[in-house]
Formats: C-alpha cells, structure tokens, sequence
C-alpha cells in the first residue's frame, strides 16, 4: 500500500503528527493508500523552506526558469502512462480520458508558461520631455495554490507553473481525495532540477493545512480553485489581510440551443459536457434550455445517447463514464435526484447505481447519467450546483426568456449557445452573465485567454497574461530628464 508523504525543500517528508488518512478508490470503494493528515506546522515548515529559494529563485534568469520548467513538463510526458493510472485510480474518471485530456494539459500548462516568460514586455510612457515612467513587474513571494479533486494534476499545474514561471516560491495545497498524482509530480520536479523549496507539497485536509495556507501572514498570494462555500471563506481570512486573490468557484452553467442549431452537433457537444468526467467538471452544461419546437426531438436524442454511455470499470479502454470521487458525494448527487422528484422532476434515464458492474467494482460510486425534465428555474435543482451526471432540460420561446432564464442563478462560470445565426450568437453571449462563452463548441482550451466566473463564481482570472500578472507586483519607476 502507497504511504504517500509531503514535498517539502525538495525531499518527501512525514507529516509533523505522523498522522495518516485513508486515501479510497473509487471505483472500488477500497482504501488503496494512505495520505498525511498535515496541520499547521507541516505548513509552517513548507513557509520558511519557500521563503529561503525564493531571494535565488527570483534572481533567477527567465531562460534558466524556463529550461527547468521545460524538463519537467518533458518528464509528465514521459511519464504520462503511470499518471495516467494513477489519477484514474485516485479520482475515478476514465483511464482514456486521464490519458487523453488530464495529463496531456498538464504538460501544455507547463510548456506554454515556461516559454511564456520569455516573452514578457512592459510599456514606457514619456511625461512630457521632463520624464520617463516604466513599470516592473517582480515576483510576489511565496503563493498559496489550493487546487480541487475533478482534475487533479491539470489544475495543479494550471496554478504551479505560472506561479514559478513568474519567480514565485510555492506552497500548494492539492485535494486529500485525489493526492497521488501531485505526490509522483513532487519527485519530478527533483528529477527536473527544481531547486529545493520552489515547490512545497503540503496534503491533508482544508480546515487544516488550505485555512493554515490562507491565514499565514508570510503567504501574500492564495490561488484557490473549489466550491463557492469555500471560496467565501477564504476571502473573508484574506481581506482583512489584503492578500492578492484568485477565486474560481462552482457553476450552474447554461447550455443553450436555437432550433436552427446544426442537432447533430449541438446532441453530440450537450452530451458531452454534461456527463463528462462524471459531471464532476465546474464548466459542465448542468442546465440545458432548447427552444420550443426543436424541444420533443431534442430530449429523446439526448436521452438516447445518454443511455448509450456505459458507466463501469475506469481502467477498461470502453468505459465512458466512471466513478464519482466519494461515498460521501455519491450521496450528495443522489440527494439531488431525489429531491428533482420532489419539486415535480421527470427521471427520464440514469439516477441510479447501473445494475451490472465488474466484480472488482460493485463497492464502487457510481451513477448512471441522469436528465431530468419537468422542473422550473426557480427550483434548488436548477440553483444549486450538483457536481455530478445529472442534467436537466427545460423549453424557452424566445431570446429575451432564454437569457433570463441563463441569468437566473447566483453563479456565472460558464455558457454554451447552439445557433448558425451569427447575429443572434453574438447577441446572446454578450447578455449572458457568465466569464466563458462558448458557441457551438464546449471546452475549447487556449491558455492566452483569461478564464473565471461572474457573480458567486468567483473573482479574479487565470490564463495569458492574466495569470502573469496576478502572481506580480507592478512598481511604477519615473526618472527625471533634462530638458531636450
């Protein structure tokens, strides 16, 4: 059984209280290793050994950063197929999907800051002939990365690698449910030449180790992906202590579809963003609005090709839908289902556990898809965020009800609209309130564009420059001129 251990000044380390949690499968509902249960002092530890590299770490080249970066996103290349494994087995999604999406962006998300910094500029502005002004931009000092279970390694490094790129120390926090990626990554960065105390990996729970990385004085920045509950936490300890924040919170998106909508297509995408990963996924299309008369055909295709996903063994090539995360989220999701039923819901398919599963599996978390017609906006399964393959569908008539009923929840993350009118497409995106708008597409990815929410989504940006500037402080420089 794996003892997992943090990363602290670039050596696996005990948790100072030798305590350990039980880290489970899944798919199996077994425990499979163990994972530190860290406290404050671990945290106090991993601080000051961020704090020592970080005067060196800072001076350090941008050319010089980058080839480090580089070699270790050579190395998650290398080593895609163990992590790969590893995150299926940690976090229940599929095998193909680990390998084909997780991984893989987390190898870009170091590429693309590593060379990023290469390529920086600041402006210069003339104040009449008495002046010149410039800005600097300098690394802010030891960062706080708290990263969540859907995606453990991709987001990991979506915050890691520009925090260091920029000359960041780092004090990072990854889910006690999904570690073990984030462990074997901690031994790649020694194999990659990281300098010692740059990436410090601290595991265990939130109120412990995540409250202790918030609320140390000695960490400016708290990068923070995770529920909106949380995320108000956090900015309640940190205002107070005008830290610099990057909040990316739940979401309750709107996946819209006009009937002029290529249907192949639009049945092909909403399927996808609705079921994959489990659901569990902040920018899937939990809510989706069709427009009256393309409504009837729309439901029965979705419904059958959400009856065609077959949910079951992650590690199996043919799997599309796996494990959710946790006995304890498993039972958040089905309370959900529940409850759709209450308030007046139509379980058109899914909602509970699949009647067939291999041997290895029957103790495993699984739900099968779930669409769910016959509900208002107004109800707690159209405003809360389930987080898991349950989705629901309602009709509209026209734009103006559409966009309200978009607009009709506290989040603001995300929205997929489904039109070839290229006016009307243009017109809706820009009166939905949500960060990322995507039309007749879902999850297209380009790391120079900024991504995060509106509303209770959260605050702050991540991607491009966006991200550079975040994890720097700008300092404004004016020297005097003669007279020309």
């Amino acid at each position: 059984m794996t003892h997992i251990t943090n990363y602290i000044d670039g050596k696996q380390v005990e948790p100072i209280s030798g305590a350990y949690l039980d880290n489970v499968d899944p798919s199996t509902g077994q425990v499979y290793s163990h994972v530190p249960d860290s406290d404050e002092r671990d945290v106090e530890l991993a601080v000051q050994a961020a704090q020592r590299a970080f005067d060196s770490w800072s001076a350090t080249p941008a050319a010089e950063r980058s080839q480090i970066m580089l070699a270790i996103a050579d190395l998650i290349e290398k080593n895609l197929d163990s992590l790969a494994r590893a995150e299926c087995i940690d976090n229940g999604k599929p095998l193909t999907l680990a390998r084909s999406v997780d991984i893989p962006r987390a190898v870009t998300n170091f590429r693309y800051f590593a060379t990023a910094i290469l390529h920086t500029h600041s402006e210069a502005h003339f104040t009449d002939n008495l002046a010149i002004n410039y800005t600097l931009r300098q690394p802010r000092g030891v960062a706080g990365c708290i990263s969540p279970w859907n995606l453990p390694l991709y987001l990991f490094t979506w915050k890691v690698a520009p925090a260091i790129a920029t000359g960041n120390t780092v004090v990072a926090k990854p889910s006690e449910l999904t570690p073990m990626t984030t462990y074997m990554f901690g031994e790649l960065c020694t194999e990659a030449g990281l300098p010692p105390g740059v990436l410090n990996i601290v595991h265990g729970l939130g109120n412990k180790v995540g409250a202790s990385i918030v609320a140390h004085p000695d960490v400016p920045t708290i990068s923070f992906t995770g529920g909106t509950v949380t995320g108000s936490a956090i900015a309640a300890t940190a205002a107070p202590m005008f830290k610099k924040l990057s909040l990316e919170c739940g979401g309750k998106n709107p996946n819209i579809i006009f009937a002029d909508a290529d249907m192949e297509d639009a049945i092909e995408t909403s399927t996808r963003a609705a079921f994959a990963n489990q659901g569990e996924i902040c920018l899937c299309g939990s809510r989706i609005f069709v427009e009256r008369e393309a409504y009837d055909s729309f439901v029965e295709a979705l419904v059958e090709k959400a009856k065609q996903l077959k949910v079951g063994d992650p590690l199996e090539p043919d799997t599309n839908q796996g494990a959710l995360v946790s006995k304890a989220h498993l039972a958040k999701v089905s309370s959900y289902v529940e409850l759709a039923q209450k308030e007046g819901g139509t379980i058109l398919c899914g909602g509970t556990p699949p009647e067939a599963l291999p041997e290895r599996c029957r103790d495993g978390f699984f739900l099968e898809p779930t669409v769910i017609t016959g509900l208002d906006t107004a109800c707690r399964t159209n405003q809360e965020e389930i987080f898991g393959p349950v989705t629901t569908i309602m009709p509209f008539d026209n734009e103006q009800q559409v966009i309200e009923y978009a607009n009709s929840t506290k989040y603001g993350l995300s929205g997929t609209i489904f039109t070839q009118n290229l006016e009307r497409a243009h017109r809706v995106a820009a009166q939905v309130q949500s960060g990322t708008i995507w039309i007749n597409s879902w999850m297209l990815r380009d790391l120079r564009i900024p991504f995060g929410g509106m509303k209770q989504s959260g605050i702050g940006r991540e991607g491009g420059d966006e991200t550079l500037r975040f994890f720097t402080e700008p300092k404004n420089v004016c020297i005097k001129m003669r007279s020309i």
